[in-house]
């Protein structure tokens, strides 16, 4: 799959899937030691890439918009998401009701 997706901008999200890319922990201490890959703490945070048009109910047809926009920060589970590789950077697919906050700058 990633020998044709060269660019991120060529992935749209469909219902209400969410495309994000974590945050990269960080790879040296302070005092400026390596912390090894093993080691480095895995971030929960993330910015929203693109995020589908939604979900459409379906007892009155009506498109229930995801929560959610390109460049938003929001808080994510430990675990899940569907990783995606695109040209070496690593992303992931949620579901809007994954997403458990969306963290605003004040």
């Amino acid at each position: 799959m990633s020998n044709f997706l060269k660019s991120v901008n060529v992935l749209k999200p469909l219902f209400d899937r969410v495309l994000i890319q974590r945050f990269k922990p960080a790879t040296q201490t302070a005092s400026g030691i390596y912390i090894p890959e093993k080691n480095q703490e895995k971030l929960n945070q993330g910015t929203v890439i693109a995020a589908g048009p939604g979900i459409t109910n379906t007892t009155t047809g009506q498109v229930i918009p995801t929560s959610v926009k390109a460049g938003d920060k929001v808080l994510l589970p430990s675990f899940g998401g569907n990783p995606v590789k695109v040209d070496g950077e690593e992303y992931f697919l949620y579901t809007d009701k994954e997403i458990l906050a969306k963290i605003e700058d004040n």
